[in-house]
């Protein structure tokens, strides 16, 4: 009796061991504790796949923008006017110096509205915008987020240079090609992403 319980517990214990190395889906295994199979999702050869591509800009010779050229068309944003003011600038006669040729302010009606906001301590800033030599473009769109406003604006349209001190909208306008930044260094106008902007100080 004693070898009969010895040899089950030897053959339980082996019969343990090729239960742990089987695989779940393995058919010595009961129906009800084996794996299920994994279904494989039917390939439709008709069917198309979508891929959407970005169109490219028409204005765009690889990297270098044909839209661009005198007059120079430059959207101003708030903080570059607050910045502009900061380092007793002119902006028109700024612009001028930076870029040696004839430049067109543009402001939208979101900066403004963002400036309206800010209230009595950007009086100042509002009465240059309001200025004849600043070109204004109508916004159509709802609320004053002037950031996303530039930004569609300049996607749509490559004929603009953005004026800017802020680093996120800097960041977003990078992501665009054949749109070149303004900004303030050394206090004066300097200008990235432009290769015909010899009056730019190098930084």
């Amino acid at each position: 009796m004693g070898k009969t319980k010895k040899t089950r517990k030897i053959v339980e214990k082996r019969f343990a061991q090729m239960k742990k190395m089987l695989s779940p889906s393995d058919s010595r295994i009961k129906a009800d504790k084996r794996a299920p199979p994994k279904k494989k999702k039917p390939e439709n050869p008709h069917e198309l796949k979508m891929k959407q591509v970005t169109q490219t800009s028409s204005a765009l010779f690889f990297q270098y923008n044909t839209q661009l050229g005198p007059p120079y068309h430059i959207i101003v944003d708030t903080n570059f006017i607050n910045f502009s003011i900061k380092n007793k600038l002119d902006v028109a006669k700024s612009m001028m110096d930076c870029l040696y040729a004839k430049c067109i302010p543009y402001v939208t009606d979101c900066v403004i509205g963002e400036l309206e906001k800010l209230g009595q301590k950007y009086r100042i800033a509002l009465s240059i915008l309001k200025d004849p030599k600043f070109e204004r473009l109508a916004c159509t769109h709802k609320g004053t987020y002037a950031d996303d406003c530039i930004v569609q604006r300049v996607t749509q349209h490559k004929c603009y240079i953005v004026a800017t001190c802020d680093k996120d909208l800097k960041n977003r306008i990078r992501k665009i090609p054949g749109v070149p930044i303004m900004y303030i260094s050394q206090r004066r106008y300097t200008i990235e992403r432009m290769p015909d902007a010899y009056g730019a100080p190098r930084t």
